[in-house]
């Protein structure tokens, strides 16, 4: 983030994008990784319920963001190989930055509908979530309350935000695939698929859990299996996105060594 600001080398909207990401998987750790310490060094750890509907307000906000983002960038790099001669046009600044107020935007909406139906159940204990952060799914198995209302809501908001999302990247790497198997020469084949091929696997990673754990989830699902997935999208993915874009990127590579002897 700290890169794109100062370098006029990385003024482009993947990079754009990319600070973007840097900032969604940012809030999350903040969110989620230091009651997660704290779990694991001393057994549990308490907080209101306040503090757990603010941990959850963040995570969903964050999380459905990066849902949106991911298929807006699998958009960009259709428009790069696919539609390069075009690809300066459509992709302005302009277009860039509207589509960050969007997708935020439409994360904060998504946190506010579940807020609003959360703050309406009632809880009657006991006030033990056998998770490592206050979820969805932890949190309604506290309440006395019929949830039936907030799974549809699940339902409606995971096929707008999830299912949604992912068949846009589908579809484009689709044509992505058959535009690089166009590509005359195997070196420059070789250079497009290595360009995609690590995003693609952090999107199937990402994508496969959130689906699992969301839209498909079933009542004899381990507490274990939902941990492991949760893991996944919170911690495990947060950590590999800054290898696969910045330190085995090229362009930040040069743009960090130019930057590096003026701090």
């Amino acid at each position: 983030m700290v890169l794109y600001s100062v370098s006029k080398t990385l003024q482009s909207p993947m990079y754009f994008f990319i600070t973007q990401l840097s900032l969604c998987d940012l809030l999350l750790t903040t969110d989620i990784v230091p009651v997660l310490l704290h779990t694991v060094l001393y057994g549990g750890s308490a907080m209101t319920l306040i503090s757990c509907i603010f941990q959850f307000s963040f995570f969903t906000t964050t999380e459905s963001s990066e849902c949106l983002l991911l298929s807006v960038m699998s958009y960009d790099r259709y428009l790069a190989i696919c539609n390069p001669l075009r690809y300066n046009t459509i992709m302005t600044h302009t277009l860039c930055v509207t589509s960050a107020n969007i997708i935020w935007l439409m994360g904060f909406l998504v946190m506010l509908v579940y807020v609003i139906s959360m703050c309406n159940l009632y809880f009657c204990g006991p006030h033990i979530i056998d998770h490592f952060y206050c979820d969805l799914e932890p949190i309604m198995q506290l309440s006395c309350s019929d949830t039936s209302m907030l799974h549809t809501q699940i339902i409606i908001t995971g096929s707008l935000v999830l299912m949604s999302p992912f068949i846009i990247i589908v579809v484009s790497y689709v044509y992505i695939v058959i535009t690089i198997l166009k590509i005359p020469s195997n070196t420059g084949r070789q250079k497009a698929f290595s360009t995609c091929s690590s995003h693609l696997i952090v999107v199937s990673l990402f994508y496969g859990a959130l689906i699992i754990a969301y839209m498909f989830p079933t009542k004899g699902q381990s507490l274990i299996a939902n941990k492991v997935l949760s893991l996944i999208y919170t911690v495990l993915i947060p950590l590999v996105n800054p290898i696969i874009y910045t330190l085995r990127n090229k362009d930040f590579k040069e743009t960090f060594h130019k930057i590096k002897p003026l701090i």
